[in-house]
C-alpha cells in the first residue's frame, strides 16, 4: 500500500482501489429515492468545506483505508438491495469509472451524491447534485443532473437554489432540504416556499428521524 491514500491506479489508468470511510446497508433518507433500501459507499476526501457537514471525518482521504474495488463490490453483494449510492466526502475527487462499471456488472443501479465541484467520472443511473456555496459546481454536471438538492440554511439560500434550478434540464427533479441543525427554523419557510413555487419538492433527512445510518 502506498504511503498515502491516493487511489491505486491500474496500468489502464483507472483506479483499482479507493479510500473508503465506511460502507453500510440502510434506507436512503433523502431526495427522490427516499425510503429505498440502498448500499452506501462513502469515499474519503473532500475540500468543499461545508461548515455544517455532518461527516467531517470524511474530509481527509488519508485517514481512511484503501479498499480494492472488487472488495467494495463484494461487500455490497452481501445484501439483497441492488441500489448502490456513492457518497462522501466528495466522491468525484476520485475516478469512479471502475467502481461503477463493476457495480453495474454485479447488477446494481448506481447513484451518486455530489457537490459537482469536480469533473464527472463513472457510469451513473442517477446523479444527485447538491451545490455548495463554498465550492460551486462545474458547468459540465448541470445537464447531467437527475436531481438538484439544495440545503437551506437561511432565507438567502432560496435565491441560491433558484440560480441552479435555472441551469439544470427541465427533467431534473428539484428538492429543498432543511439543514439539520436549523430544521425547526427553516422547515416552515421551505413549506411556504414550495407552496408558492410548486416546481420544488421537500426533502427530509428521514434517516435521522428513524435512527438509521
Amino acid at each position: 500500500m502506498p504511503a498515502d491514500n491516493t487511489p491505486q491506479i491500474a496500468t489502464g489508468g483507472r483506479a483499482i482501489s479507493l479510500p473508503v470511510m465506511e460502507a453500510f446497508y440502510t434506507i436512503q433518507g433523502e431526495g427522490y429515492h427516499q425510503g429505498r433500501a440502498a448500499y452506501f459507499i462513502r469515499l474519503g476526501g473532500c475540500d468543499v468545506g461545508c461548515v455544517w457537514c455532518d461527516v467531517k471525518d470524511s474530509w481527509d482521504a488519508n485517514a481512511h483505508p484503501l479498499i480494492a474495488i472488487e472488495d467494495i463490490v463484494a461487500g455490497a453483494l452481501r445484501y439483497p438491495g441492488r441500489l448502490a449510492v456513492i457518497t462522501g466526502g466528495e466522491p468525484l475527487m476520485h475516478d469512479c469509472t471502475a467502481l461503477t462499471n463493476e457495480l453495474k456488472k454485479a447488477g446494481f443501479s448506481t447513484n451518486i451524491e455530489t457537490s459537482g465541484a469536480y469533473p464527472v467520472s463513472g457510469s451513473w443511473d442517477w446523479i444527485c447534485l447538491s451545490p455548495k456555496k463554498f465550492k460551486a459546481p462545474l458547468p459540465g454536471i448541470l445537464p447531467l443532473a437527475s436531481e438538484l438538492k439544495v440545503v437551506i440554511y437561511n432565507k438567502s439560500d432560496f435565491q441560491w437554489a433558484e440560480q441552479w434550478a435555472a441551469q439544470v434540464t427541465p427533467q431534473c427533479r428539484l428538492f429543498l432540504q432543511p439543514e439539520w441543525s436549523r430544521s425547526s427554523d427553516v422547515t416552515p419557510l421551505i413549506i411556504e416556499y414550495i407552496k408558492d413555487n410548486p416546481k420544488w419538492e421537500f426533502s427530509l433527512q428521514l434517516h435521522k428521524y428513524i435512527h438509521v445510518p
